[in-house]
Order: structure tokens, then sequence, then C-alpha cells
């Protein structure tokens, strides 16, 4: 159980405050216009996205994570490596769908933050792929158990994530369902689907 700023004690309360309150602000990102204002392709842009996300909730919200941390066999980088690693990924090429993705996985890897990564880097992804190529990614078209499957394998082989990406790209970057379906899809992914985001 995750200490927060609700002061709620139950897991299946809080993941339902967790997708309401970040899914509204994930939204708002987007209609006020400040997802424009992020840094694109860097730790620093990854980290306001996910304070913006999340700061009503956690005091970890855009911080370094202090613990190591894993997800079914597979342990993330470790906290003494995570700061060189970052460092890495920030100065990564992003040139070209292969980089980009590669640097996505990369930063999948380093999992920088307690909670809420995979939410935050899809949106850190969209923007790279947007500011570099005028491309996002339509999450629609992408099925949850193969983007799982694929992101479970890509630290040894990334070939699946980039055909996945690869052929979902749409050119309708300013198109607002796209980046409001794909919130619902990225966060459909992580078992929540409580709340609708145009409903919020």
């Amino acid at each position: 159980m995750l200490k927060n700023k609700l002061g709620m004690t139950n897991q299946v309360e809080l993941a339902k405050f967790e997708e309401k309150i970040s899914k509204t602000k994930a939204k708002k990102l987007y209609t006020s216009g400040d997802i424009e204002e992020i840094e694109v392709g860097t730790y620093k842009g990854l980290s306001d996205i996910h304070c913006y996300l999340f700061d009503d909730i956690y005091d970890f919200a855009g911080q370094l994570r202090t613990v190591n941390i894993a997800k079914s066999n597979f342990r993330f980088a470790p906290v003494m490596y995570l700061e060189v690693s970052l460092n890495h990924i920030d100065n990564m090429p992003q040139t070209t769908v292969e980089e980009i993705v590669e640097k996505y996985v990369e930063m999948n890897i380093a999992h920088p933050f307690r909670e809420g990564n995979g939410r935050a880097t899809r949106i850190w992804l969209d923007l790279i792929l947007k500011n570099e190529l005028s491309k996002v990614v339509d999450w629609n078209l992408i099925n949850k158990e193969d983007y799982l499957l694929a992101m479970e394998r890509s630290p040894v082989k990334d070939l699946e994530i980039k055909h996945l990406i690869k052929n979902a790209l749409t050119s309708e970057v300013n198109n607002r369902d796209v980046y409001m379906k794909g919130i619902d899809v990225s966060y459909f992914y992580e078992g929540y689907m409580e709340f609708n985001i145009e409903d919020l």
C-alpha cells in the first residue's frame, strides 16, 4: 500500500481515486495547452508529466524513486545506477521510429518513479513522436495483451514493440479524440477502467 496524500489505507479505494484524479489531470494537460510546455525526450520532461498527473495523490510525484522495484520476474534499473541510466537516455538519438522506440524501451527499463511509470511514459513517447515525426500512437489500435507481452520482452528483443507502435502510428497529432481515447487505453493497460476520461 503506497503512502498517499489522500490518507487512504484501502488499496481498492486508492486505485479508484488515483484513476479519477490523474485522468482528470491528463485531460487538463491537453485541454489547457500545458502539454506544449513539456520538454521533449528528456527525463525532465517525463518528470514534469509525472508530477502533473500524480502530484495531488503522491508526495513522490515527479521524484526519482529511492527503492529498487520489480514486476513479475523483471527487475528495473537499480537505484544506484538510475541517474547514470537517465543521463544516457537523455542523450539517445530520437530521429527515427526505431530510435524513438529504443529510447522508450530504455526509459521503461529505468522505471524512474515509484508508481505511474507506464501512464506517464506513454504520453512522453507520443510527445517525442509528434515533435520528431509529426506522428502519434493511436493506442486504441494496440491490443492490451500484445502490448504487455511486447514490453515484457523488449529488454531482450524490441522488434515486437517496434512493430506494434509502427503499425499504430497516425498523423492526426492534434486530434483531441486520439489523445483522450489514448489515455483511456493507456490506463486500461494498467488495469484502470473505472472512469471514461470524457466523463471527468
